[in-house]
Formats: C-alpha cells, sequence, structure tokens
C-alpha cells in the first residue's frame, strides 16, 4: 500500500484568528503559521500595539496579517471581534483562543477584581468567543480538513505555580477542562479542539513575574532557564511548531488532549 505523506505538516492557504496575537506567545504562534502560509488575523486590546505588530508581522514573512482589536475580557468586545471577522470571511480554518491575564497578590489580600478580570478573559471570553464564531468554524469544517481550535492554557492549570496567582492557575484548569468539554460536543461538526499548556516562555507576563519588569529583549533569559529540565525557555519555534502540527494534516487524530510544552516541567516532575 501506497500511504501519501506530502503536505502532511501543511498549513497552507488556511485562515487563523489568534487571540492576544500582539505580543508573546500570541504573536510567536501567528508568526508560525504565516511562515507557513497562512492568513492571519491577530486580536488584542490595545488597538495601536495590534496594528503594529500586524503591520511588522506582515513585512517580515511577505504574508497578509490583519489587526482585528477587541477587549475579550467582556461579552460586548467578543461580539464585536467576530462581527469584524464575519465581515472579512466566510470561514475560519484556526482558531487559536491565546488572549489572557494573570494577577498576582498574596493568598489573604488577593481581591476580587483580580479573581474576575482573569475568570473573564482567560474562561469566559475563550467560551463565548468560540461560541460567536461557531458559523464560520462549522462552515471550515465542510471543506477537506476539520476546523482546529487550539485553547491556550497554562502548567500552573497542571500543577500549582511558585507564584501568587490563585486565578490564573485556577483559569487555566479551567480552560483545559473547557477544551474537552467542547471537543465532546464539536468533534461531530468537524471542529477539533484541544489546548497546549505552555511553560516558561520569553514572554511579558513572566518578565514581570521573574523580575524584569516586562522587559523580553536584552534580559538573562538563560538564568530563567537552568532550572528548567531542558536547560532553557521555549522559543517560537518550540510553540509554533506544535500549533502548526496540530492545524495540519499530521495532528488530525489528535482531539480533546491539554499538551504541555515546558521543556519537562510537568514530565519529569
Amino acid at each position: 500500500m501506497h500511504t501519501d505523506f506530502s503536505n502532511l505538516f501543511s498549513i497552507q492557504g488556511k485562515t487563523a484568528l489568534v487571540t492576544g496575537g500582539s505580543r508573546g506567545i500570541g504573536e510567536m504562534i501567528a508568526a508560525g503559521f504565516l511562515s507557513q502560509g497562512a492568513k492571519v488575523y491577530i486580536s488584542s486590546r490595545k488597538a495601536d500595539a495590534c496594528h503594529a505588530t500586524a503591520k511588522r508581522l506582515s513585512a517580515a514573512y511577505g504574508a497578509e496579517c490583519i489587526a482585528l482589536p477587541a477587549d475579550l475580557s467582556t461579552l460586548a468586545g467578543v461580539e464585536s471581534l467576530a462581527a469584524q471577522l464575519a465581515q472579512h470571511e466566510a470561514k475560519l480554518d484556526i482558531l487559536v483562543n491565546n488572549a489572557g491575564a494573570s494577577w498576582g497578590a498574596p493568598l489573604d489580600q488577593f481581591p476580587e477584581v483580580g479573581w474576575d478580570k482573569v475568570m473573564d478573559t482567560n474562561v469566559k471570553g475563550v467560551f463565548f468567543l468560540t461560541q460567536k464564531l461557531l458559523p464560520l468554524l462549522r462552515a471550515a469544517g465542510q471543506g477537506a480538513s476539520p476546523a482546529r481550535v487550539i485553547n491556550i492554557g497554562s502548567i500552573d492549570g497542571l500543577r500549582s505555580s511558585a507564584f501568587d496567582v490563585f486565578s490564573y492557575g485556577a483559569s487555566k484548569a479551567a480552560v483545559h477542562h473547557l477544551t474537552r468539554f467542547m471537543a465532546t460536543h464539536l468533534t461531530k461538526d468537524r471542529i477539533l479542539f484541544n489546548a497546549i499548556a505552555p511553560g516558561p516562555f520569553p514572554t511579558w507576563m513572566l518578565s514581570t513575574g521573574v523580575g524584569f519588569g516586562g522587559a523580553t529583549d536584552g534580559v538573562d533569559w538563560a538564568t530563567v532557564g537552568q532550572s528548567n529540565p531542558s536547560g532553557r525557555v521555549g522559543t517560537a519555534q518550540d510553540i509554533a511548531g506544535l500549533a502548526i502540527f496540530l492545524c495540519s494534516r499530521a495532528g488530525e487524530y489528535v482531539v480533546g488532549q491539554t499538551i504541555a510544552c515546558d521543556g519537562g516541567v510537568v514530565g519529569t516532575a
């Protein structure tokens, strides 16, 4: 029997939306998709940053990256993003729910606003944006390849964190389980759900946690990576490579999973 393995990892010609795509892991995934021939929409709360990143990525990869700013912590922002995308596209092949927030405070002083902001963005926003985009995802699923949804969780949703980020860890555990729920209901519609649980990557969020003040360039990521079993922090190729796999023919039989992308933090503990 001759099996065709050509284009096994291809996402050429697919259309993707990456939320939280103006920086960090979202930008890394968007860049990886663009490099492989996808058309990518990115969204973030800050319009100027969103447009600047889209312009820079378009130029860097000679591909089409389009900014659709929106605040996904509110239902109005979710509905606005879905409506904007529907004005441009009749189907959506890939949705990456990456937009997220965190809040750190000691347990005894942890505020309600720090709970609500994180849960609204990280869980409520993921659920309702996916819901509002179901018509576009279902339309894509009618084609030769199923539509894909990747929810970005965290290893903090798989194990306890060293940081006082109680609502963040709880929200990411919820994202992982929500992924399984959505897979249960929507795989039959040819919409495949999986989650990625990243470990340490050189992002603004981790930078604030380890004392770099949000800076990602010119800081000592090598020292941060020394405590990782792999001896380093993650790279754009690491996270984008996994996302590309999940959205390609190679990943078509992987459904409802939460995959740690962490250099071994969870798997070797």
